[in-house]
């Protein structure tokens, strides 16, 4: 089944982080919409369709293919936060606004999601890994306090800055963000 999740890039003034998440889609201005959001966390809904299962028998199963690892969808959302703070701004939560409509439609109201966040490396890994706690939970908070998401429908996880979608760019705003996993699948 694949994994389905947002990603919220949080740029903040200061501190805040391999791998797979690099090759992910990030949505900035009016790229950010409801119908994108709701693309993007839909399992099965690469471009906006299921994708086609078939069922088939294998005579020699020493010339079946190996597997394919299954495909992180994402879509990236620009939050800002106030530097070394875990307090939304209006401009992020007009953002989580149009997060919430998602959440709240047809499509995605029966599904749960963890809400990740990360760091980018500067400051001491341990105040990275509670601030993007910290900021995950103002981000749940906010859904769930102002566009009604039930609470156990959001999970805060902070994973500090081990995950940087820019590798290269260790400060860049992208590895400061909050990401929407779908755990329904």
């Amino acid at each position: 089944m694949k994994a389905k999740s947002l990603f919220v890039m949080v740029p903040f003034i200061a501190s805040f982080g391999s791998g797979a998440a690099q090759s992910e889609t990030v949505l900035s201005g009016k790229e950010i919409t409801e119908s994108a959001l709701i693309q993007a966390l839909t399992p099965g809904s690469d471009s906006g369709t299921a994708p086609v299962r078939s069922r088939s028998i294998r005579v020699n199963r020493e010339e079946a293919p190996p597997a394919t690892p299954a495909k992180t969808a994402s879509a990236s959302l620009l939050i800002t936060f106030p530097t070394n703070s875990a307090q939304l701004t209006p401009r992020a939560k007009q953002s989580l606004d149009i997060v919430g409509q998602a959440l709240n439609s047809d499509k995605l109201s029966d599904f749960r999601f963890a809400v990740q966040g990360h760091a980018d490396p500067r400051g001491n890994p341990e105040d990275n890994l509670k601030l993007s706690q910290l900021r995950a939970e103002a981000v749940r908070q906010y859904l769930v306090r102002s566009k009604h998401i039930a609470d156990q429908r959001l999970e805060a996880v902070g994973k500090g800055d081990k995950e940087p979608l820019n590798p290269e760019n260790p400060t860049a705003p992208e590895n400061r963000r909050v990401t929407f996993v779908n755990l329904s699948q």
